[in-house]
């Protein structure tokens, strides 16, 4: 008996079918099927052949491949006993939920007593597939590796593309070819990572950014995920992610996995992207005020390190504010005798020596600028130096012999009693206090993964919300070490990197774009010279790439000069004046013909309007700039093209291209196929472009 199930939206659908009640199995996935599409025959018609050296039947690749079906592949879910005997259940239906839109399928082992659930849901807006696996016993046992709902990888894929990084490097692209074998790539590292984002694309064949087909995944969990890309013997393909393997330290009668999120794009890796912004933003992340425009940002970090002087911020604020920033938020140093990263981490409360008479002058200060008001916080952190290391030595995480992080441990969020003294110390700053922002840090990798750890962050974060719904949260983890789908359901903004330095920050923020919208992708105008790198950039250049996303400033204001004032001060309203449309814009990366521009166009709901910023992170091989193609445009419309930083070009761009010299009306047909034709420039510099439809 063969039973089927489909998913749709106006892109895509998604089927599953099942046969002689086994695990259900994704027998299509892609382009929209016709309604009356006969689903049997699909299932019967994507069975492969058998041939010498097969087995007599082909093994179901199924949502989650079982060791007892002669799988030749990485099963999906590896359990044990309460004594440590290996389990090996075999699945049975028992039976299926459908409602529009999403679909509920029960399976069972009635000798091991074990029960597993698989859901999905399509969203018709986004495109996007949520999928989570479940699995439930009679008794304690122990769970070694679930995978989250299996889906096939098309075999007309030359390569799949993931992300690699680290510090102040993060969201490096790897493409890796497909061949016979695995691509397994595991984080044990205890949050999501700079290494490696929890996030793979498979483009088929030709795909680029604007055109082709293309499928993309993301593992929505903040503690550490593993990922397998397997190539069959007989070319079928499999895309496994779940959490880290062994992350389970209990036996227990009930685990699920993170949501996987999972899209197909006949749009290029553009569609992926365009999905994977607009679900995030707009059913993901919960906002304290979602009308609110999203304000320009200052963080002193960059200014004052740990040497706080209230008369000294107030001054820094004065001109923060001048420059046009709307939220001041006070980093690291606040707290306990915090004059270095050695010390007083967990200590929690407000440094008598630096604000004698608390914080309340600094904040009564900021908000008579007409700025709110954020704060640094790392709460799952604890230095040994600290007067709660001393107290309760054994709420810190790992042994006692340990490798310091920053001169850190972790606490163990896991245990009700940390959580609740957080919870008290963190409530009592946000209570007294007129805070709308929180800084939440997370500066060193676990010393061993551990699910009950992020769960438990989970839970204060949610406590957290629950009592001060007003506060915005930021992810912070080195930067840009925890930022996926599950932490930002419950934070409104990440910080991409700690890198400030713009060209990094460019090829970052590119690539980060096929999963972030620019609404929670902060961004900020550093240093003259970046702290991270050494390297001096001109202002407009750190002023226009930060305008890509949620634009701040974190630097010291007062090394500007009058004319980088003049100029970030132009920079920061051009971005306040556009804001209610480019907050829900799709970021669309365009493909460049030159490889030293990188290139991106944000593209207004409706496509009425859209920016582009051409940003030139190398010398170009060939002498004049090549066409750039825009996408998305409707081919038959007229639009009035505008270069709005003209005055920017240098002296040795010495030609009058026309728009260099003035605005243009042009068909989207031209814009797409021929391009804009753009002035020469230096590297390090940025080229932004208004469109309007006419």
């Amino acid at each position: 008996m063969i039973q089927c199930w489909r998913l749709d939206d106006s892109r895509q659908t998604l089927v599953l079918g099942s046969q002689n009640d086994h695990l259900a199995e994704v027998v299509y996935w892609g382009p929209r099927l016709s309604d009356t599409e006969n689903l049997t025959t699909l299932y019967q018609a994507q069975l492969i052949d058998v041939t010498g050296g097969m087995l007599d039947q082909n093994p179901e690749l199924s949502i989650c491949p079982e060791a007892t079906r002669t799988f030749p592949g990485q099963p999906g879910m590896s359990l044990r006993g309460a004594g440590g005997k290996p389990l090996l259940p075999k699945f049975c239906f028992e039976k299926a939920e459908q409602k529009p839109g999403k679909l509920t399928l029960t399976f069972s082992d009635k000798s091991e007593k074990l029960t597993y659930t698989a859901r999905f849901a399509i969203d018709e807006r986004t495109h996007v597939i949520e999928a989570q696996a479940f699995v439930d016993s009679d008794a304690p046992v122990h769970l070694h590796w679930l995978s989250a709902p299996v889906f096939p990888a098309t075999q007309f894929s030359d390569e799949m593309i993931d992300f690699a990084g680290r510090w102040c490097g993060e969201f490096q692209m790897n493409r890796t070819p497909w061949s016979a074998g695995m691509r397994y790539r595991e984080n044990r590292t205890g949050r999501t990572g700079h290494e490696h984002f929890p996030g793979l694309i498979v483009p088929c064949r030709g795909a680029t950014n604007t055109s082709g087909h293309a499928y993309a995944f993301h593992y929505g969990w903040s503690g550490g995920h593993r990922m397998a890309a397997e190539e069959l013997p007989d070319g079928r393909r499999q895309i496994q992610f779940g959490h880290a393997t062994r992350v389970e330290m209990e036996a227990g009668r009930h685990f699920e996995t993170a949501k996987l999120y999972a899209m197909f794009s006949d749009d290029g890796i553009n569609g992926c992207a365009i999905a994977f912004q607009r679900h995030l933003r707009d059913n993901v992340v919960t906002w304290p005020d979602a009308d609110r425009p999203r304000p320009v940002h200052y963080n002193c970090w960059e200014a004052v390190y740990f040497n706080h002087n209230l008369p000294e911020l107030k001054d820094i604020a004065n001109r923060a504010a001048d420059l046009g920033a709307e939220r001041f938020v006070l980093d690291d140093g606040w707290f306990g005798e915090r004059d270095d990263d050695t010390q007083a981490l967990s200590d929690w409360e407000v440094d008598p020596r630096k604000y004698p008479d608390g914080l309340k002058p600094l904040i009564d200060h900021i908000h008579s600028l007409d700025m709110t008001f954020g704060i640094w916080f790392e709460p799952e952190m604890i230095n040994e130096n600290s007067n709660i290391h001393r107290a309760h030595p054994d709420w810190a995480l790992g042994g006692e012999d340990q490798i310091l992080g920053r001169q850190q441990k972790a606490l163990n969020m896991a245990l009700p009693e940390v959580r609740d003294f957080l919870f008290d110390r963190i409530s009592a700053i946000l209570r007294d206090h007129d805070i709308e922002y929180i800084k939440w840090d997370h500066n060193r990798v676990l010393p061993s993964p551990d699910a009950a750890q992020t769960r438990g962050s989970y839970a204060l974060i949610d406590r957290l919300r629950e009592a001060f719904p007003h506060v915005e949260i930021e992810s912070c983890a080195s930067g840009g070490g925890r930022i996926d789908f599950g932490i930002l359901s419950r934070t409104q903004r990440v910080w991409l990197s700690d890198s400030n330095d713009a060209l990094e920050r460019l090829r970052m923020q590119h690539n980060a774009a096929i999963f972030l919208p620019m609404a929670v992708t902060g961004s900020h105008v550093g240093p003259r010279e970046c702290h991270t790198s050494g390297r001096v950039f001109d202002i407009r250049y750190r002023a226009w790439v930060a305008a890509q996303r949620h634009m701040g400033f974190e630097m010291d204001p007062r090394e500007l000069t009058e004319e980088e004032v003049t100029v970030l001060k132009e920079v920061t309203q051009w971005w306040k004046d556009n804001r209610h449309w480019t907050i829900g814009a799709d970021i669309l990366r365009l493909d460049s013909a030159d490889p030293a521009v990188i290139a991106e166009q944000q593209l207004a709901d409706g496509g009425g309007r859209f920016v582009v910023f051409a940003g030139k992170a190398d010398t170009s091989a060939q002498i004049a700039p090549r066409p750039l193609c825009l996408t998305r445009l409707t081919a038959d419309a007229t639009y009035r093209i505008e270069l709005i930083n003209r005055a920017d070009a240098p002296e040795l761009s010495r030609g009058n291209p026309l728009l260099k010299t003035e605005t243009l009306e042009v068909s989207g047909a031209y814009l797409m196929n021929h391009g804009l034709t753009l002035p020469w420039n230096f590297p390090g510099t940025m080229w932004v472009i208004e469109g309007t439809k006419v």
